[in-house]
């Protein structure tokens, strides 16, 4: 059991959960107070001490799922409560129960009882026909080198879920005397599909038991592991991932917000403030028991965000005005500007708007960003931005560009990023391609790196966090 809890510990932190040691030794101290056979308890226990954050329950759940779910013999012959509930329906139906009751089923027979255990919301039988259902469509084959996404898919194909639901939706209308009301149409719907999902997640769960069993712990680990949201490409993220990656957007910029305004309240102490320190030394004779400091007062920087918003980086520029403007309370004003080949000024659109989203949505809709033909040309935005807005650049001024810099083969203009540079407070330049792909095919990154205080790879929400911190 120690050897089996250390191989999830380890998975965990492979799967980029931060436990702690002392973590790993409150969940080995929880689980000597709970029944090991409960495996919900067990879990729980377990996720209660090794989990932090709300995001990172789904990569637990598929990492617990695998080295702690029944294999062998346990998965073949229904036991206890899921038994029980076949005898009752096997007898209903004339047969005799056993081991291979259900393997004596037609398929018909199987559809009847599955219909049925959906309608009574009967989870010991909806187990019981996942089981079978895997058994008797899936077509699993030991070593066969298949993801469960495929096995699932069969199985779901033959169940027919969709024929299921209308045919529970027609019962529920008989029951209400031939016609329900919209709202009890819409609840009685939403209903049907909970259960529908939970046979999903029993099916599924089922599949994932038999490939443990046969390819092992660690290989199945290996296969089920995704990033945690954090860490998320914004290049090439899914659309739930996308998903994932705005849900944990707002909490992250009411940490950072926090972050940033206590560490500008509690700076550094500045030089030692002789005339303070005299005055203050009268109430105790004279004798200087509290040195007065001067305290330094950093001005809040003013940033100038500078974002391509191309198709291949669209995701990073949308997310990274997102988080900016979020903490925006934390300078002293935020001016973004965005283009393709051409560029427009889109801080209006920010102004005054609460809802974050629908103003990066009037970004991507209503800028005027094309000039020629809407491929990126970095060199020929830069030169507008420069004519336009660059004497609006002063010492206090950090302007960060966002790009891949990709520039098509145009002319870079580098000399606008020097003139920024000499300017402005800071130039960072946010890059959502790995550093391996940098200065390769047409990007021309170290043309600009140059004359930039920091080039920074910042392709997730991770990397984003610890370059806002370098930002403030």
């Amino acid at each position: 059991m120690l050897d089996l809890l250390a191989g999830f510990i380890q998975e965990l932190r492979r799967a980029g959960l931060p436990v702690s040691l002392t973590e790993n030794l409150d969940a080995m101290e929880a689980v000597k107070h709970i029944p090991l056979e409960d495996r919900e308890a067990f879990k729980f226990a377990l996720g209660a001490t090794l989990v932090k954050n709300s995001s990172h329950w789904k990569a637990f759940e598929t990492v617990f799922e695998v080295y702690f779910s029944l294999r062998g013999r346990q998965f073949e012959i229904p036991s206890g409560d899921d038994a029980g509930a076949l005898r009752d329906l096997e007898q209903q139906n004339g047969r005799a129960a056993g081991g291979s009751a259900m393997d004596s089923l037609t398929p018909e027979e199987l559809a009847e009882m599955l219909y049925r255990a959906l309608m009574d919301a009967d989870d010991a039988v909806i187990r019981a026909v996942a089981r079978q259902a895997v058994s008797r469509y899936a077509g699993m084959e030991p070593g066969r080198p298949v993801g469960g996404t495929y096995y699932l898919y069969r199985t779901l194909r033959q169940l027919d879920l969709d024929g299921v639901l209308e045919r529970m939706m027609e019962a529920a209308r008989e029951d209400a005397g031939g016609q329900l009301t919209e709202l009890e149409e819409r609840l009685e719907h939403d209903e049907f599909e909970i259960r529908i999902d939970k046979l999903k997640a029993e099916i599924e769960a089922e599949i994932r038991r038999r490939l443990v069993a046969d390819r092992g712990v660690e290989a199945m680990a290996r296969t089920l592991r995704k990033p945690l949201p954090e860490d998320v490409d914004f290049m090439h993220a899914s659309r739930e991932e996308m998903a994932q990656l705005k849900r944990a957007l707002h909490p992250l910029t009411r940490k950072l917000a926090v972050r940033l305004a206590r560490k500008r309240r509690h700076g550094r102490k500045g030089p030692l403030d002789f005339r303070s320190t005299i005055r203050r030394s009268l109430s105790t004779g004279g004798v200087p028991l509290e040195p007065r400091f001067k305290y330094p007062r950093p001005a809040k920087p003013e940033i100038f965000v500078v974002a391509d918003i191309s198709g291949s980086v669209a995701a990073f520029a949308r997310f990274t005005l997102q988080l900016v403007y979020a903490i925006s309370n934390q300078f002293s004003k935020v001016r973004a500007f965005v283009f393709i080949d051409g560029i427009d000024e889109v801080t209006p659109y920010f102004e005054g708007e609460e809802d974050i989203t629908r103003a990066v949505h009037r970004v991507n809709t209503e800028a005027d960003v094309v000039w020629v033909d809407g491929h990126s040309d970095y060199g020929h935005a830069f030169e507008v931005f420069w004519e336009r807005w660059g004497n609006e650049i002063g010492p206090r001024t950090s302007v960060l560009l966002l790009g891949d810099a990709r520039n098509n083969y145009h002319a870079s203009q580098a000399w606008v990023v020097k003139e920024m540079q000499r300017r402005a407070r800071h130039v960072h330049w946010l890059n959502p391609e790995p550093r391996s792909y940098w200065d390769t095919g047409d990007s021309i990154i170290s043309e600009y790196a140059s004359f930039c205080d920091g080039v920074y790879e910042c392709r997730n929400l991770r990397q984003l966090e610890r370059f806002v911190e370098v930002l403030a």
